[in-house]
């Protein structure tokens, strides 16, 4: 940068009213040479109209005025090739200034760099000149003050959404955050509120229109008529922190069941986090409740041992009968060797016929593993349990073999415990009867979590003594391959066609 080039500054402004200028904002006005601030085509500037008191008559004004404000264009680039070209010109024509020896400040809204007009000037001028930000009150902090009502407290996370996000991306973000603002409404309005709808948070949301700005309304989302909505408007879902969970409601309880996946909160669908948020009660296996991070105080936590399945739907079923809203908390899928089963049996009991049930699906042990030591379910597999709890072995031996003899890769679920120590060793037996001794086996213990292991091992050298209740075994077919890697890790597959 030269000695003789002026100063460049991004000024945030705050939301809309002039007490809410920083000093240091104030001061960089004065010291300015020129004042440049971006315009619709109207002329209009409502980043001039908040600093209007602090422009001078001797300041150079310099209108940014845009080419269009509709994604409606004949320019060859297209709406995002029309506004780069305007920036391009916006930028040389600040830089002209800016070379002749001038100070530039850049009125803002808000905040310079938070979605705003700004951040396309600093990006073209600033490695090339000497310049300063100065940070704005955003409409977010905007809209909380006026709401009256935290944003996020203690270790709530904060989620910022554009509204013109499609509507499943929003809806999925929606549902697993704790606290959101969603910016840009105007005509995105209607698919934000069904959104918001979809992810179970309407009657949490609320609406603030122009804070700090003439024309300010807030009020719950739910309520408000969608051809009223303005750009500057945002939707808001506060701190769950303070909000009251009744002992029990005339409506609304229900059970939902949630897939936590195999190891815990990286395996969380946006969906089955937004469950878990809401709920009133988290019920569950204690291995798989202590999974679940600390979602928000107030919730209850009802932990018991891992063979009352039936009990624990009933307990559930109870809450939620007296409008407590539920979430069973399922390791994996749990619809797979887990909860659903158990709770959609109570609830088709007479007593219970009238409480609300939903199944949220989840990664499954078996799809975990698989990805861990490459692609062994890429064709026709079966998915067994080992476990003679609840079915004979006769069963389990005869679908085995079945299955075995028609050539399916196997995901073996709960293959041995301290008080089933035989299961391995008999169906390494049965299957050698079957298979060839070379065929690859994935010995996949703890995936996800701390000590995972996943190994590829034959089926002749499975060793039953390395198998417990934390691993699943994935057993080839005829067709699956296995292969060292540069990197000394062997990964499998099992080709898409057949033969």
């Amino acid at each position: 940068m030269s000695g003789t080039t002026g100063k460049l500054y991004g000024v945030g402004l705050g939301p809309g009213d002039p007490n809410l200028l920083t000093l240091a904002a104030v001061k960089a006005i004065a010291e300015a040479d020129v004042i440049a601030y971006h315009s619709a085509r109207h002329g209009r500037s409502i980043a001039r109209s908040i600093a209007a008191e602090h422009i001078r008559e001797d300041h150079v004004e310099e209108r940014l005025m845009y080419p269009l404000t509709v994604e409606t264009t004949d320019h060859p680039g297209g709406y995002r090739g029309a506004l780069d070209d305007f920036y391009e010109e916006a930028a040389a024509r600040l830089a002209a200034h800016l070379d002749a020896g001038r100070t530039v400040a850049v009125l803002a809204e808000g905040d310079p760099l938070f979605y705003g007009s700004y951040q396309h000037m600093h990006k073209r001028l600033a490695d090339r000149y000497d310049t300063t930000v100065i940070p704005g009150v955003t409409s977010v902090s905007a809209a909380a003050a006026r709401l009256g009502t935290p944003l996020c407290e203690a270790e709530e996370v904060l989620t910022i959404i554009p509204g013109t996000l499609p509507e499943d991306e929003l809806t999925a973000r929606l549902a697993g955050t704790d606290s959101a603002v969603v910016m840009k409404l105007g005509r995105t309005f209607p698919t934000v509120r069904r959104a918001l709808e979809r992810a179970g948070r309407l009657e949490d949301a609320r609406y603030v229109e122009r804070a700090f700005m003439p024309g300010e309304r807030t009020e719950t989302l739910a309520a408000v008529d969608p051809s009223t909505v303005p750009y500057f408007s945002v939707a808001v879902l506060p701190s769950r922190i303070d909000a009251v969970v009744p002992e029990s409601r005339e409506t609304g309880g229900e059970v939902v069941v949630v897939g936590t996946g195999p190891a815990g909160a990286p395996w969380l669908t946006p969906e089955s986090r937004g469950a878990l948020q809401g709920a009133d009660d988290l019920v569950g296996y204690t291995t798989y409740l202590d999974r679940v991070p600390v979602l928000r105080p107030g919730q209850r936590r009802h932990g018991s041992d891992n063979k009352v399945e039936s009990e624990r739907a009933e307990f559930a079923l109870d809450l939620a009968r007296r409008g407590r809203r539920v979430a069973v908390v399922s390791g994996g899928d749990p619809g797979v060797f887990a909860m659903a089963t158990a709770v959609l049996e109570v609830a088709c009991e007479p007593d219970y016929a009238d409480v609300p049930v939903r199944v949220l699906p989840g990664v499954t042990a078996a799809n975990a593993a698989a990805a861990a030591a490459g692609a062994p379910l890429g064709h026709d597999y079966a998915t067994i349990s080992l476990s003679d709890r609840l079915k004979p072995w006769d069963v389990i031996s005869r679908r085995l073999r079945a299955a075995a003899e028609a050539d399916l890769v196997l995901a073996l679920y709960n293959p041995g415990s301290k008080s089933r120590t035989h299961q391995v060793a008999a169906a390494r037996d049965l299957l050698l009867e079957v298979r060839s001794p070379d065929t690859p086996v994935v010995v996949a213990r703890d995936v996800g979590g701390p000590e995972q292991s996943v190994r590829v091992v034959t089926l002749k050298t499975l060793d039953p003594a390395e198998v417990d209740m934390r691993t699943l075994l994935l057993i080839g077919s005829s067709q699956t391959r296995a292969a060292e890697r540069a990197d000394g890790r062997t990964i499998t597959w099992t080709p898409r066609r057949y033969g």
